[in-house]
């Protein structure tokens, strides 16, 4: 074998035109693409190209996480721990990178045959690449915000959290060791649905707080009201606002209030720029098309200014350092109590997005579900995701679960190869190393960075809805129990300030005022505040228990209208109903009509008489005849 059979493959199989010739819309006949099968031997190049492709695909998604942890949440007004924010980004990097590769080569666990009478691995095999998940940034954001109120720094309690992750993830190594039949009994699509819907709801609303310039101003805004400014003035840059933090969003050297027409301006380029790849760009460029849009609205950002001054701060990236690894940063490992209950229910969501999209997985890549080896790789699929989320808090990054982006990457270019997933381990890793990376990213205003999230968190939204389309939502039952979880869910995502404290606020909320409480009370109230406010927690376990205790739907029986005695109510949204005509008898003999009930049965009603032919009783048949005309008539 040849050098140039190892870096470009030989024959028609390796089509490079195909992945990068930019498409023409509204054509009827396009270029078919081959598929290449989950153990195909792909050349080195290839690997490399379509490995690269799933890396921008989950780059924009996994980094958004720890980035607005590090600098909304664990950083205070105005934001400027730029070192942190970087360092957060290299971490969630190499990290995903790392358990990339576990995930997609599938290891063995010794001597696991002999302790549960069956091989177990860690990993599913599949070209299933893993990320930092969105599922835990809600309690991280809240988790650490009542600790900051409670006087602990932003960093000690990152450290808690990530203790407490590692403790939590021990419920999905359980997980793991159950049938998969039992899994999809406990965690069946309904639930999935919404937990999926609930996160995609709570995700994008964040992104729109991004793009009018930041979410903490964002959750300011109600600092310029009229009646807060009557009562306080302008104190800060003229603007009608108290004290930090403020209503005014700074992006870059920029300062505006949130929602301004400039910061929408930016976000909105990068939506725009997504459609335009979504006509014309290649199956590599729609494969990238979050990341790419991203640096557009970056590079118009770059050459734009308000007054002079600038929406880029390149000093982020000049301070960047060229190379960093891990744990040039430490935050400890501590453990946080009201978090527990929160973490362990996100990890119960995880577990159903897991089993999701290994499914999904197999689907794209034309592999048969339901199999022996379709088990093994849901176990091992949540054996990687507790693992790999117990490696990311020793990596000091948050918990790491499946993509399911990618799985559309893979049904674009048709490749399913794991040599594909490892190049995607490796490039993770290498953007990782290379921290001038992270010092670009952290210098993207947080308004452009807002109009690739929205889109991106919307995804999340729409899968839910998707997989509400696979269900019989003709089922009573199921949409009984899709609106009793969702309207709580979605009532508390939408809006919070029920149960959870307003920012600058702790411990004010009105269903548990608790600013006088000792320390053991306020955890626990924590713990209630956080399961409450967060809709896909509250949301998921509705679920699950409605799951469990409604019965199913009684079998419905098919009626028509030819039937005897039976109508049909179905046209007014009711179950097909029927009057039973039991009662309804004919006395052959003296010609009476027996009603019981004393109410018309109906204008038609047909009733069959049996007539003899036989012609002994031919004449007794026709004495019957004015009886039949009058049971017609009734």
């Amino acid at each position: 074998m040849g050098l140039k059979t190892i870096f470009l493959g030989e024959g028609e199989s390796y089509e490079y035109s195909a992945l990068c010739m930019p498409t023409l819309p509204w054509t009827k006949h396009r270029r078919p693409i081959k598929f290449y099968p989950l153990d195909e031997p792909l050349p080195l190049l290839l690997s490399l190209v379509m490995g690269l492709q799933h890396a921008f695909a989950m780059v924009g998604g996994l980094i958004t996480p720890p980035y607005v942890v590090a600098r909304f949440t664990m950083d205070s007004f105005p934001f400027n721990k730029v070192e942190l924010q970087q360092y957060m980004i290299v971490a969630a990097l190499i990290t995903s990178g790392i358990c990339t590769i576990i995930n997609v080569m599938k290891v063995e666990i010794p001597f696991s045959k002999r302790l549960f009478g069956r091989t177990l691995f860690v990993g599913s095999g599949l070209l299933s690449v893993m990320g930092t998940s969105f599922t835990f940034l809600p309690i991280f954001e809240i988790s650490i915000r009542s600790m900051k109120a409670d006087d602990i720094s932003g960093e000690e309690a990152y450290g808690k959290m990530l203790g407490t992750c590692m403790l939590c993830a021990l419920l999905e190594v359980v997980f793991s060791l159950f049938p998969g039949k039992l899994l999809r009994k406990i965690f069946p699509p309904v639930v999935t649905a919404v937990t999926v819907t609930l996160i995609g709801v709570a995700l994008t609303g964040t992104g729109m707080k991004y793009w009018g310039g930041g979410t903490v101003c964002a959750e300011m805004i109600w600092k310029e009201h009229a009646q807060v400014v009557d009562s306080v003035g302008p104190t800060f840059q003229g603007y009608p606002v108290s004290n930090v933090p403020s209503a005014i969003c700074s992006n870059g050297q920029v300062a505006l209030p949130y929602g301004s027409t400039e910061y929408i301006g930016l976000g909105f380029s990068v939506l725009c720029f997504l459609v335009v790849i979504e006509l014309f760009g290649s199956i590599f460029m729609k494969n990238c098309n979050v990341i790419l849009a991203l640096l557009f609205g970056y590079f118009v950002a770059g050459v734009s200014s308000y007054n002079g001054d600038p929406y880029v701060d390149t000093s982020k990236i000049e301070n960047a350092p060229v190379v960093d690894f891990l744990w040039t940063q430490w935050f400890g490992i501590g453990l946080y109590g009201p978090a527990v209950v929160p973490l362990l229910i996100a990890y119960i969501v995880t577990t159903v997005e897991t089993i999701g999209d290994v499914t999904a997985t197999h689907e794209v890549s034309e592999l048969v579900t339901g199999d022996k080896e379709y088990s093994r790789r849901i176990q091992g699929s949540l054996m990687a995701d507790a693992v790999c989320s117990i490696l990311a808090s020793v990596f000091t990054s948050m918990p790491n679960t499946t993509f399911s982006q990618n799985n559309g990457v893979i049904a674009m270019t048709k490749c399913a190869s794991r040599r594909a997933g490892i190049a995607t381990g490796f490039w993770l890793i290498i953007m990782g190393v290379f921290a001038k990376i992270a010092g670009i990213i952290t210098s993207i205003p947080d308004c452009v960075l807002g109009g690739m999230t929205i889109f991106l968190f919307c995804n999340v939204l729409v899968s839910g809805i998707t997989l509400f389309g696979e269900l019989n939502m003709k089922s009573r039952r199921l949409r009984f129990i899709s609106a009793l979880s969702l309207c709580v869910g979605v009532g508390v995502t939408v809006w919070p300030w029920a149960f959870q404290d307003m920012r600058g606020s702790s411990y004010t909320a009105a269903f548990w005022e608790c600013a006088d409480c000792s320390d053991a009370v306020k955890g626990v109230r924590n713990g209630v505040s956080i399961f409450l406010s967060t809709g896909y927690c509250i949301g998921s376990i509705i679920a699950i228990l409605l799951n469990a205790i409604l019965p199913e739907d009684p079998a419905e029986e098919q009626y028509y209208e030819e039937e005897p005695g039976r109508m049909d109510w179905s046209a007014i949204g009711q179950k097909s109903a029927y009057f039973n005509a039991k009662d309804l008898t004919l006395n052959e003999e003296e010609g009476n009509l027996k009603d019981d009930d004393n109410e018309k049965i109906g204008e038609e009603e047909e009733v069959n008489v049996k007539e003899t032919t036989s012609e002994e009783d031919e004449g007794a048949a026709e004495a019957e005849e004015p009886k039949t005309a009058a049971v017609e008539s009734a």
